[in-house]
């Protein structure tokens, strides 16, 4: 037996040999020491100055930058807002489509449910994005981003409203339609249905049709409660700003020590001009100054004034003087523009897009000088001068600015073009609804030419 089988094991043996020699690999394996990062005795040599060192930001480049992180916050809460919208809306809509089918001829039921629940999922996340907002305002370091967060809360109390609103009125509709026989006939007077259980040759077709036109009332109401819900949202895109203006100045109050200069990029030195602005005064006196440009010579060259109720708009001096009576008032946005040609000497003045006063003959033949002094909310009465008592520095700082001139309010939109524009231009300038902050004087450009302000202004947003 074991002769039988000593043949065969030597097969086998041979084969494995075999299966060895063909696959064995020749791999040579070096031991020696390699050195990739050998450290030499020589000298170490120097380090080398920084490749690049980034500068330290501006005030300008950090209001950029609280700027776009306070549209991409309002961005992100208005989107949110608005899915809140379209979930609830769709999830409505099915909810009242699943409780048609079930519940057939009842929808008084139907309706109160669903009303309830939407009042309450609105109510709920209504509530939730307030308390994070109010969290925010608590953590923020950043004050002008204060006035935003309150403008949206107001804007979300808004939207609370309205949806406790459309629960009352869904609450109403299931009251006065489904609730009686008597109502439930009168609803059949208006449409030409009769409900379930009424009498009628086919009483599942008029089931079916009846709980359509209660879907329809229904979607009719959510309708409506959308578009108003949609206007409340244009209007928290504007942020409480006109014409589609993204900042303003603002002006907390009238001192001598408040006002912003600005430093236009081009000369001023021109023979036509006009100047537009948005303004909310909080007060309004006698004479309050808005815009107020002069030199050496004449610091009265350019002044755009309002006093109790009008508008006042002069050229070299009070002696060329173009007023508008009964036009401002306190606490309400007004779009304001004066224009000048020297050619014909004709000076009008604007007030929400109509010319509202115009007066021939003013400073003809006159060019205004250059290398003035040009301000916002306030007027330089001694151009120039410097005060050994200033603490700032500036010129004229203490002795050319009296507290009664003062601007208080907000401020938006100043532009400043070397030519008399045309009435539809300026009418466009002054829509409420419109874009006009998105036009750029070419002598000083909102959110263009550089504004400074001083004392307690600041620019908002």
């Amino acid at each position: 037996m074991f002769l039988w089988r000593l043949p065969q094991a030597v097969c086998v043996l041979s084969a494995c040999v075999c299966l060895a020699l063909a696959y064995e690999d020749n791999i040579e394996v070096s031991y020696d020491d390699t050195y990739y990062n050998e450290i030499t005795d020589g000298d170490t040599p120097e380090p080398t100055s920084t490749p690049c060192s980034s500068p330290d930001l501006t005030k300008w480049d950090k209001l950029f930058s609280m700027l776009e992180n306070s549209q991409m916050r309002e961005n992100m809460l208005l989107q949110y807002a608005d899915d809140i919208i379209k979930v609830e809306m769709g999830s409505l809509r099915g909810e009242m489509m699943r409780f048609v089918a079930q519940y057939g001829g009842s929808c008084g039921a139907a309706v109160e449910t669903a009303g309830r629940r939407m009042a309450l999922q609105l109510e709920g996340r209504l509530r939730e994005t307030l308390e994070r907002l109010k969290l925010r305002d608590l953590s923020s370091a950043a004050g002008n981003s204060v006035g935003n967060s309150d403008h949206l809360e107001a804007q979300l109390q808004h939207l609370l409203s309205a949806a406790r609103t459309q629960a009352s009125r869904l609450a109403k509709l299931e009251t006065s339609c489904f609730s009686s026989p008597e109502a439930g006939m009168e609803m059949n007077s208006k449409t030409g249905f009769q409900l379930p259980g009424s009498g009628g040759a086919e009483p599942q077709a008029q089931g079916v049709t009846s709980r359509e036109v209660a879907v329809d009332v229904v979607l009719a109401a959510l309708e409506e409660t959308r578009m108003k819900l949609e206007e409340v949202q244009r209007s928290s895109r504007q942020r409480y700003l006109p014409a589609g203006c993204e900042t303003a100045l603002l002006f907390p109050m009238r001192s001598r020590r408040i006002y912003t200069a600005v430093i236009p990029d081009v000369h001023l030195s021109t023979s036509s001009f006009t100047v537009c602005m948005w303004v909310k005064p909080t007060i309004l006196s006698n004479k309050t100054v808005l815009f107020s440009y002069g030199n050496r010579r004449n610091p009265y060259e350019i002044q755009l004034l309002l006093g109790q109720t009008s508008v006042l708009f002069t050229i070299g001096g009070e002696s060329h003087l173009v007023e508008a009576k009964g036009v401002a008032n306190p606490g309400q946005w007004i779009h304001l523009c004066g224009a000048w040609s020297s050619q014909q000497g004709l000076a009008s003045l604007w007030a929400d897009g109509k010319k509202v006063a115009f007066t021939p003959g003013v400073a003809e033949g006159h060019v205004l000088p250059d290398e003035g002094s040009l301000q916002l909310g306030q007027e330089r009465r001694s151009c120039c001068s410097v005060s050994s008592s200033s603490r700032t520095g500036m010129a004229g700082f203490e002795e050319g600015f009296d507290a009664k001139l003062a601007f208080a309010g907000k401020m938006t939109g100043v532009n400043m073009w070397d030519k008399v524009l045309s009435e539809e231009e300026i009418s466009q300038l002054a829509l409420q609804e419109g874009q006009g902050c998105e036009q750029r004087g070419s002598m000083v450009a909102w959110g263009v030419t550089e504004m400074v302000p001083h004392g307690g202004a600041q620019f908002i947003y």
